[in-house]
């Protein structure tokens, strides 16, 4: 296939020189830190994000919000796979070399990357599971969907993808992750929800002290008055010893 960028005039081509001409400004540790960040920081971010959403959503809430959160940050890396399996034939049908292939002058913080440059695998990978996130918790879903965009400026700036591939990956991984959302939480409900009525596993989606909270009302006695109720029938103990 043609290359989709291939001289200065091109928009796409600009906006790549703007925005990795700050690398070749900036001191040589702060190019380091985002060849790190670019590279792995963000993803690793991201996956911490997950686990943080995850440990929040099992503690707080009705247990059917629980199962239905657990089971949207299962679809998440679930959601990623898909897109970079996705990405797989759109990469072979477009054949779009990387930038410093083709434009001299770039600031490339990182070598080894003799794979095509359309689309993105770091952004497709960073915004599906931003958007898996999103559809179990708004509040952790829109942190890492900043980190994605983040993560596609950061892959810019490194000199190893134009703004269009990055465009692309966060298209792909919004798209994966969005439209097969449906089917896939239709399918991962049931079995989450068959995971928190087990034994041990039911951990995973609903903490001990979450069920601690809510056992009043399981067994039909108003939370409120569970420690008056306590409290008459002491007195009637103490009363009954008296006498």
């Amino acid at each position: 296939m043609a290359v989709l960028a291939s001289d200065g005039s091109n928009p796409d081509v600009s906006l790549l020189y703007d925005i990795n001409g700050l690398a070749r400004s900036a001191p040589p540790w702060f190019d380091r830190v985002m060849a790190y960040v670019g590279e792995y920081g963000i993803v690793l971010a991201l996956v911490l994000t997950v686990l943080g959403c995850w440990w929040s959503v099992r503690r707080r809430g009705a247990p059917a919000d629980s199962v239905s959160a657990v089971a949207g940050l299962v679809w998440a890396p679930l959601a990623a796979g898909i897109a970079l399996l996705v990405n797989i034939p759109i990469r072979g049908f477009v054949e779009r070399p990387r930038p410093f292939v083709d434009h001299r002058g770039l600031e490339v913080l990182v070598g080894g990357k003799t794979d095509f440059s359309f689309v993105s695998d770091h952004a497709t990978l960073a915004m599906a599971l931003a958007v898996g996130v999103f559809v179990a918790h708004r509040g952790f879903g829109l942190a890492a969907i900043g980190l994605a965009l983040a993560e596609g400026f950061a892959r810019v700036y490194m000199g190893v993808h134009y703004p269009t591939d990055v465009i692309g990956g966060l298209a792909l991984g919004t798209a994966v992750a969005l439209l097969l959302a449906p089917l896939a939480l239709a399918l991962l409900t049931p079995v989450v929800s068959a995971v928190a009525r087990s034994g041990r596993g039911a951990r995973l989606v609903r903490s001990r002290r979450a069920e601690a909270v809510r056992l009043p009302e399981t067994v039909g006695i108003p939370e409120s008055r569970v420690g008056g109720a306590s409290t008459g029938a002491g007195r009637k103990d103490r009363k009954d010893l008296a006498a």
